[in-house]
């Protein structure tokens, strides 16, 4: 996910040389980590990865005589210092790169990594558009948001919903992700009638205008991807133009799950205001080993040595470590030797305080990556394995639901079983049937405390009424024909349309738009067209 509360982190392995060539194991390897220390994302992956390295070295089963030294370096949520930050520790001679969290510090990085055949492992830049083609460099140890707009895709069609409005930070992780979700969406003959982006460091003036002019679209189906935000500033500035009620549906991606798990227990106003809303969480299994690193989490905070309660991005940065480190012990194993080539162009560049000059090829970075892509482990998160297009093979999404001031679990999602009131890892394959007649939910609780499921659209106002195109004939008038010197239409037809429109229980604005000029029969093939296309100036 991406500016969660989580630092945009980089983290860099490498080792000391005191030659370009070893003819034994390495004493020291340097894990380096470039993120931002004041995000809700990183305040809990510092803590993960340093508890990570010191269990690597404790433990006497993997790189044995070899050990890991962690280094750190401030992206503050910038790719111009994250790329600094990232040269920086290049030059200690890394061989592979844990981070970072932001798919924009992601996307620059990996071209460097691509140049310098130096492996990178995120555990928190979900761009789809990080792809294994682009980047061969580039692993990802964390869900990519192509799987997770494919399950609010179908959490969207489970509940019936035609139309949505789209609401996203306007950045490489925000478009990207919700150009996945229309994609997914498109799918299934559904779609986003509104997408409404926010500057990346927005306030609460831009979040009112834009609620404000949703209110006049029909829709009351809202997606919201943004990054990590403990004010909770969009739910706040609905909940005051009146936006949580029963008339609206929130939905939001993972970014809402990480905030309030490293807040929690949130503040009652807090939990208050997001009253209804549903939203996506990483699932990561029960375990023993996962409920033991949770007790000693707390026990971390009760020390004072972590700051930000444990959420999924902070376990899969512990996981992530020991990926790297599992993979640099198979390499020692059977190379020993680490080596690094200077590159020419580089050489011919006048020297700079960054020192390009300086870097180096790693000579053994593609037999890394092969390592760290034959991966395969049970760790804090989940299973540790990649696919075909280098991301982790998920394990679905938890669907929470917020109601009375707490977090609730309703039900799970996979991509072979879709929803579920089971975990994906308690269902037997056989079970698995991804149709409508096999998805269960738990009952959600919807703002303003309803129980029963939105309708999730609203008829426009009277400005922007139904339109209905009526031929205007030549023949036949007595079925429908324009009143002269005025739009009104009358006929039999009318009279039908507008005792039908009485049985609906609501107002249905509405505007006759005839087509045809009266003298000659319209062609109606043309009409249906312009409908489907919806098209009307014309009409």
């Amino acid at each position: 996910m991406e500016h969660f509360g989580f630092l945009p982190m980089i983290v860099l392995v490498g080792v000391f040389l005191t030659g370009s060539v070893y003819s034994r194991s390495p004493a020291v390897v340097n894990v380096g980590a470039i993120f931002t220390q004041n995000s809700v994302i990183g305040r809990a992956a510092k803590v993960a990865m340093e508890a990570a390295v010191s269990d690597v070295n404790a433990d006497p089963t993997i790189l044995k005589g070899t050990k890991l030294r962690f280094i750190t370096d401030d992206a503050n949520c910038s790719v111009f210092l994250g790329s600094v930050g990232a040269f920086r520790l290049l030059e200690k001679g890394v061989v592979a790169i844990i981070g970072p969290q932001s798919s924009a510090i992601a996307h620059m990085i990996s071209e460097i990594a691509n140049g310098l055949q130096v492996p990178l492992v995120s555990y928190a830049a979900t761009d789809p558009t990080l792809s294994a083609l682009q980047f061969p460099f580039f692993l990802r140890n964390t869900q990519s948001d192509a799987f997770q707009m494919a399950a609010m895709a179908d959490l969207i069609d489970f509940y019936e919903w035609k139309e949505v409005i789209a609401i996203f930070v306007d950045d490489d992780y925000g478009r990207n992700g919700i150009s996945a979700l229309d994609d997914e969406l498109h799918k299934r003959a559904l779609k986003i009638a509104q997408k409404l982006p926010l500057a990346i460091q927005f306030d609460l003036d831009n979040i009112t205008d834009m609620l404000n002019k949703s209110r006049l679209l029909g829709p009351r189906v809202y997606v919201v991807h943004v990054g990590p935000d403990p004010k909770m500033r969009l739910f706040t500035i609905a909940q005051k133009l009146q936006m949580m009620t029963s008339n609206y549906v929130w939905l939001a991606t993972d970014w809402l799950s990480v905030t309030l798990d490293s807040f929690s227990p949130m503040t009652e106003s807090s939990l208050q205001i997001l009253q209804g809303v549903v939203g996506l969480r990483q699932h990561t299994p029960e375990s023993i080993r996962k409920r033991a690193f949770v007790s000693r989490w707390g026990k971390m905070l009760d020390e004072g040595l972590a700051s930000s309660e444990l959420n999924t991005y902070g376990l899969n940065a512990y996981d992530t470590v020991w990926a790297v480190a599992h993979s640099i012990d198979n390499f020692v194993k059977e190379h020993r030797n680490i080596t690094f080539s200077f590159n020419d162009k580089l050489l011919k560049m006048n020297p700079s305080k960054i020192q390009l000059n300086k870097l180096k090829v790693f000579d053994g970075g593609s037999i890394l990556l092969e390592k760290l892509l034959e991966t395969s482990f049970t760790g804090l998160s989940g299973q540790v394995q990649f696919n075909q297009d280098r991301n982790i093979v998920s394990g679905g999404y938890d669907v929470i639901n917020i109601d009375q001031m707490a977090v609730h679990m309703v039900g799970y999602w996979s991509n072979s079983s879709g929803f579920s009131v089971l975990p994906p890892e308690n269902i037997k394959s056989e079970e698995n049937s991804y149709s409508h007649l096999h998805q269960k939910l738990n009952m959600v609780t919807w703002p303003g405390g309803s129980m029963e499921r939105p309708r999730g659209w609203e008829i426009a106002d009277n400005e922007r009424p139904l339109r209905i195109g009526v031929p205007n004939r030549a023949s036949f008038v007595e079925f429908a024909t324009k009143l002269h010197n005025n739009l009104n239409m009358q006929g039999y037809c009318i009279d039908l349309f507008i005792e039908a429109r009485k049985l609906v229980p609501y107002d249905v604005p509405y505007r006759f738009e005839p087509f045809g000029d009266g003298h000659s029969n319209p062609n109606y093939d043309n009409l249906v067209k312009m409908v489907a296309d919806e098209v009307s100036k014309n009409i």
